[in-house]
């Protein structure tokens, strides 16, 4: 038996990238996924964001490792979508025990990461979007009556204000929207405990997936080598991988964690003691 043998948790951002191994990862230890993405291109993000492909692929290699997994396509800036994936998957599934608010969005290169649409864009993806998934799965966990683990994706952005550069409101609206997380984990830590519904955050540091790894990310690079230095991890690492994050989330999510909750958790390298 996994860790997580019995368990369903529902994960937003699952098409690629940390959300699709946090799915894998979560899948290997027996939970059943209700994964949900976007799979569209937003206007505001110079990079190719995930596609139905992508998503078609994170169910075969969840059925590849033997759990079930019911996908669907959803915008987490839709409440109301979410809660209609959330009931149809627990529908199939039978229940919900965890929640991966993943998905997030990085509008901070290119020409329109210098306008208010930019900054528009991402404070409702990895702000509201959080809020939207754990409100769209909250009912369901309370009514069980048998306890739950929510996980927040920020980001060691959402900690440090190191991360700055001139004139780019996508970049000040990621870090705004990640600090925004912390006061989410928080205020629904609280609430929560006394449905033994644990709340918690975890804080990447640079993540090999596509957010960073893509022409744009590297020409902003190239163009403030100084500001974009400030994300070197203390370790000899360049860049975490995905698994690196997933295997803190399982740790969050399995019984080893069951009195952990209100933490801020970063996986970073050692960012946060630079």
């Amino acid at each position: 038996m996994g860790r997580l043998t019995g368990k369903v948790a529902f994960i937003t951002g699952a098409a690629r990238g940390q959300g699709r191994s946090h799915a894998l990862r979560l899948a290997e230890e027996g939970a059943s996924i209700l994964g949900v993405d976007l799979c569209s291109q937003m206007d505001s993000v110079g990079y190719p964001m995930a596609t139905p492909d992508d998503l078609a692929e994170t169910v075969k290699l969840v059925e590849e490792r033997d759990a079930r997994i019911v996908a669907t396509q959803a915008d987490v800036r839709d409440a109301g979508a979410l809660r209609q994936a959330v009931e149809s998957g627990v529908a199939e599934l039978g229940r919900l025990d965890i929640v991966v608010a993943n998905a997030g969005i990085f509008p901070g290169i290119g020409a329109v990461s210098k306008t208010g649409q930019a900054f528009d864009d991402v404070v409702d993806v990895n702000l509201t979007g959080v809020y939207n998934t754990v409100e769209a799965a909250m009912p369901t966990l309370i009514s069980q009556g048998q306890g739950g683990s929510i996980v927040l994706t920020s980001s060691v952005a959402g900690l440090s204000g190191r991360l700055n550069i001139p004139d780019n409101a996508g970049m000040m609206g990621y870090i705004a929207a990640k600090h925004g997380v912390v006061g989410l984990m928080r205020t629904y830590a609280n609430m929560l405990a006394p449905h033994s519904i644990r709340v918690n955050s975890v804080h990447p540091g640079a993540v090999n997936t596509p957010m960073i790894v893509n022409e744009g990310f590297g020409e902003l690079a190239a163009a403030y080598p100084d500001e974009l230095s400030k994300l070197a991890h203390a370790m000899p690492v360049e860049m975490l991988e995905a698994l690196d994050i997933s295997n803190a989330i399982l740790w969050l999510c399995s019984d080893e964690a069951r009195y952990v909750t209100g933490v801020t958790l970063p996986v970073d390298g050692g960012f946060m003691v630079m």
